[in-house]
């Protein structure tokens, strides 16, 4: 038998297409009830309860309990991580489900990441920061400079980071633009700060980030090429 960590547990856990699908489904950030991951994954209720007992089981996945319902969301940060990068090792390799319909468009525009913005609209971002010094690159890892730092603590109106334990920032490869986007707390943080100035809003019932005219325009202003 060999030692260490038993990857070939977790790949087999995401690798089969119901329990990708409620995993995907997670990756915009809120907790879903069992019927609502039925859904994603098509198939029976009791198929999906099976499927979740394993993502918790695997640690992928934890369940909270409100009232009556119970709710499923990601297990951590990491795994969102690690599904990003799943998702971006696919897209570049060309293995793409394509969905008919409205929302494609608007989902590879802009869209949420577990907590950070993802889409054309968020290597944007990422990109403008980097071309104007706000992050930069070292020994493979993405750092906030002291530019950077004066620009998030104007722009969010607190300290960036804060008490959080959660890496400030980290370079997610986006599966759509195949570039990479902001996650960590800055990304989450930054996200919220749009949002919070009604730049933007989430659609209710998806992942789809949908940008104000106004709010375009000073997206644009702020972080243009």
């Amino acid at each position: 038998m060999k030692d260490g960590p038993d990857i070939a547990r977790v790949a087999a856990l995401i690798g089969d297409p119901a329990r990708a699908n409620m995993l995907t489904a997670l990756m915009g950030g809120r907790a879903l009830t069992a019927s609502e991951l039925v859904q994603e994954a098509g198939v029976t209720a009791q198929t999906a309860s099976s499927h979740l007992a394993r993502l918790a089981e695997g640690g992928l996945i934890r369940q909270r309990k409100q009232g009556c319902h119970r709710y499923h969301q990601l297990a951590s940060a990491e795994v969102a991580a690690l599904l990003e990068s799943l998702m971006g090792l696919a897209a570049g390799a060309g293995h793409l489900r394509r969905r008919p319909g409205p929302r494609d468009p608007a989902m590879r525009r802009a869209r949420v990441c577990y907590d950070h913005l993802a889409g054309e609209m968020g290597t944007t971002m990422f990109e403008s920061m980097l071309a104007r010094g706000y992050l930069c690159r070292m020994d493979d890892a993405i750092t906030l400079t002291d530019a950077g730092r004066d620009f998030a603590r104007g722009f969010l109106q607190v300290e960036p980071g804060g008490r959080s334990r959660a890496p400030l920032c980290r370079e997610c490869l986006d599966w759509s633009e195949r570039r990479s986007h902001l996650a960590g707390h800055l990304g989450r943080a930054m996200l919220a700060r749009l949002t919070g100035l009604g730049w933007a809003r989430r659609d209710p019932d998806s992942r789809v980030i949908r940008f104000s005219p106004e709010g375009e325009r000073q997206f644009r202003a702020m972080f243009s090429g």
